[in-house]
């Protein structure tokens, strides 16, 4: 996935959308950046970022997403909004 660039209208999304790190460390990963815009973004965040992100960047954050991000609803929303339906099972954690 391309880098989505750091400016004044990226930063605002990414401190809403990441409210724990620093913009510039969120986006420093886009597709864990947009794990999180997919769960926690708005609407008007969303159009914003889709001006960055094209339909291949979108499918390919969801083909890698990090487990434990996305919730159950926005997985199958995101899924069905870039034609994948049925939805994937979601990203799961492994351990050991």
């Amino acid at each position: 996935m391309k880098p989505i660039p750091l400016n004044a209208e990226t930063q605002a999304v990414a401190r809403r959308v990441v409210w724990f790190e620093e913009p510039a460390e969120a986006l420093e990963d886009p597709i864990r950046f947009m794990a999180y815009a997919m769960k926690h973004a708005t609407h008007e965040d969303m159009k914003l970022l889709r001006r960055y992100v094209s339909d291949e960047d979108f499918c390919e954050a969801l083909d890698k997403a990090p487990p434990g991000i996305i919730d159950p609803r926005s997985w199958a929303y995101w899924n069905n909004t870039m034609g994948r339906y049925p939805a994937p099972p979601l990203p799961k954690r492994t351990l050991g």
